[in-house]
């Protein structure tokens, strides 16, 4: 009888055992990548800022020329056009029944 609580215990203790290794493999697992990605964090922010800096001069550069065109369309071209302007003479009519 002995040796089969013997043998009941060694095998609870190999499952207890198995369990918490892999608990602890998968902790020091996750330690190791959070570490990892620790130190990549500044790197990354770094980059994210020089995209969102690029983005933003050339929504700004898009922006200046969008205001720009808006305003020369506004101003007018420097051309004369061809068609008749007033003067500043009176013309004669002649008036019927005088």
């Amino acid at each position: 009888m002995e040796q089969a609580v013997i043998a009941a215990l060694l095998v609870v203790g190999l499952v207890i055992g198995a369990g918490v290794g892999a608990s602890y493999a998968r902790a020091q697992r996750g330690w190791k990548d959070y570490q990892t990605i620790r130190t990549s964090v500044p790197g990354a922010r770094r980059n994210a800022w020089t995209a969102i800096r690029g983005v933003v001069v050339k929504i700004a550069v898009i922006a200046l020329l969008t205001v720009g065109a808006a305003a020369y369309a506004a101003s007018g071209s420097d051309e004369e056009r061809a068609s008749p302007t007033p003067t500043g003479t009176p013309t004669p009519s002649h008036r019927p029944g005088r």
